[in-house]
């Protein structure tokens, strides 16, 4: 009953957002989810910002990204991190 929880909360929150400038293209990047169509993938900017770059940091590195490109690309991991349990090391 909890996974069904979920997965309806998860469903009503990727609809309720717009990912308009989230693409998926098999031709471009393997399919994986990338910025307006652009060979720059959502991965990467939440592994960079996981990393420690700021979002400006980005900015300036990829001249052709947008702040709402990055904002937008948090926004859609953490929908997605919603759905996809992840087994943790106990502590």
């Amino acid at each position: 009953m909890l996974a069904f929880y979920l997965f309806l909360r998860y469903v009503c929150f990727m609809f309720d957002e717009n990912f308009d400038r989230i693409t998926q293209n098999p031709a471009v990047m393997g399919g994986k989810p990338c910025i307006r169509g652009m060979r720059v993938t959502v991965g990467m900017i939440v592994g960079q910002i996981g990393e420690g770059v700021s979002s400006e940091e980005l900015l300036t590195d990829y001249p052709y990204l947008e702040k709402e490109d990055i904002m937008q690309a948090l926004r859609y991991a953490a929908a997605l991190s919603q759905w996809h349990e992840v087994v943790l090391a106990e502590a």
